[in-house]
């Protein structure tokens, strides 16, 4: 157990909080202090209780034990309602905004003013919303229906909307899953912004770069138990990672040596138009990855880059023009089943939603793309798949009970390794991995970039975009930025850089590196 660092009188308090799950502990008497006009990170891998705890304060789950102490005070907390009448509200990873209503109608939903005949009071709503939005530096037509908004906006839509219940204490849950860079710092400055204001914000993150970026203090959970709470100033990122995993992580990413052989993949032209057809998602990009080598794709949000893998997966159909060539011949690929079959396979950046079958068993998941081979004549025998699988999860080191539970019980970092094993199984020669460690803790993502390095040196030729810079960076042997759909510039190892990196990624002119 680590001491808490000296504070200020703290805004909340939460003692020994207990809550169990089918006699499963989630939460082994946690404690938690947070004050007023702080950042603080809570962290932890995945399975930790980060989420149980702040269900708990915001008044979604009740504990079996513990208390909660706000602004000296001892307060129970029965609902989401009660948390925000005391000033707490939670922003959540997958934002709870309602589509088809506007701005305005979204920030104060249920709390519409209304005039002298009970009716609701458009103008004085769509004026109240509009100054909690300029507060937040993000003037819109608050009238307009919320899903003409991007993410970024939406983001501020959910803050403006806590800021709407006078909330003296936010609760950010992996607020940058879905953010790009601009619009990261965008976030920050929101962030510093309620600070001053004397906003308490409880940040929760797996990103370690945010942590240290955004954060006065940090509280790490591990195992549903508390470890400590330090000041980020004075907590070294190696006993950061320690504190979390329980174990010393000597090296996040490994080291690469790389050997590359023969071209595996070539692209040239690949061109893809927008919807609409007015402008060029992808334009004209070319590029080759060889065998044991991982080239990164960098670029902002509307960058193309998860685009372009689509492209050479055939997601897009006939409406990706370009070339393609595997091992110095060239194919069509115009759909993933075409893909799979010349030895593509790409990993999705959203695993729940288009990477896998959450109600369906591990050993389903992980056979899903390979059934071609397992089940030739269309029958799927157990032992066939248990053969395949079985391997495959223990060189994966996966977590799980049995290969028969359903893939939702898992934690994120199993969630993605089933993800990846679905498209080992088909022995592709070609990996694109979009965003592979998105929302996964920091020992799994220890793990695959582990993984992702043996793979390299088996001799697949992987293509890899993520948000993720220090990522992008330690894991790739070449780094290919694009802008607005072109290639920018193109990056040895040795000389990329996060400046000359994010310098290309903002402009549009190509350069030949």
């Amino acid at each position: 157990m680590v001491a808490d660092a000296e504070v200020r009188q703290p805004l909340l308090q939460m003692h020994g909080i207990r809550k169990s799950f089918s006699g499963v502990q989630a939460l082994r008497g946690v404690s938690l202090e947070v004050c007023a006009g702080e950042v603080h990170g809570l962290v932890g891998e995945n399975g930790a209780g980060k989420s149980t705890l702040m269900h708990v304060l915001s008044g979604a789950l009740q504990p079996d034990g513990g208390e909660i102490v706000l602004h000296g005070e001892t307060v129970p907390i029965a609902s989401p309602q009660a948390a925000q009448s005391l000033g707490i509200a939670m922003i959540h990873q997958e934002l709870s905004l309602v589509a088809g209503i506007s701005v305005a109608a979204n920030i104060l939903l249920n709390r519409e003013p209304r005039n002298g005949v009970g009716l609701v009071d458009w103008r004085a709503m769509n004026r109240e919303a509009a100054r909690l939005m300029a507060g937040l530096q993000t003037p819109v037509d608050v009238s307009s229906p919320t899903e003409e908004f991007g993410i970024a906006v939406q983001q501020m839509i959910e803050v403006a909307k806590a800021l709407s219940y006078e909330a003296r204490l936010i609760i950010m849950d992996e607020p940058t899953s879905a953010l790009a860079e601009v619009e990261v710092r965008r976030l920050f400055e929101t962030v510093r912004d309620l600070r001053k204001r004397g906003v308490a914000v409880i940040y929760i993150s797996h990103k370690m770069e945010e942590i240290y970026a955004i954060c006065d203090r940090v509280t790490v959970l591990r195992d549903g138990a508390y470890v400590g709470t330090a000041p980020t100033a004075d907590l070294p990122k190696e006993r950061l990672i320690h504190w979390m995993v329980g174990r010393k992580i000597e090296q996040l990413f490994p080291e690469r040596h790389v050997r590359p052989g023969d071209v595996v993949l070539e692209v040239a032209g690949m061109t893809l138009p927008a919807a609409e057809g007015k402008r060029r998602v992808v334009d004209e990009v070319g590029l080759t990855v060889r065998a044991g080598e991982i080239v990164g794709l960098a670029g902002l949000r509307g960058s193309g880059a998860g685009e372009l893998l689509g492209c050479v997966f055939g997601a897009y159909g006939s409406r990706a023009q370009g070339k393609v060539t595997l091992r110095g011949r060239a194919v069509a690929v115009r759909s993933p089943a075409e893909a799979i079959g010349r030895g593509i396979a790409m990993l999705t950046n959203d695993r729940k939603a288009t990477g896998l079958v959450l109600p369906m068993s591990v050993l389903h998941n992980m056979t899903l793309a390979s059934l071609g081979v397992l089940a030739p004549v269309g029958l799927v025998r157990r032992q066939a798949e248990l053969s395949a699988a079985q391997p495959l999860a223990e060189s994966l080191d996966l977590r799980a009970a049995s290969l028969d539970v359903e893939v939702n019980a898992l934690s994120g970092g199993n969630q993605q390794k089933v993800a990846l094993a679905k498209w080992l199984l088909t022995d592709p020669a070609v990996l694109l991995l979009d965003e592979p460690t998105r929302g996964i803790d920091v020992g799994a993502k220890a793990e695959i970039y582990e993984l992702l390095d043996r793979l390299a040196a088996a001799g697949k030729a992987i293509l890899l975009t993520t948000s993720e810079l220090p990522e992008l960076l330690a894991m790739s042997d070449r780094i290919v930025v694009m802008h607005r759909g072109k290639v920018t510039a193109r990056l040895a190892r040795g000389e990329a850089t996060q400046e000359t990196v994010m310098a290309a990624a903002m402009e549009a002119e190509t350069h030949e590196h």
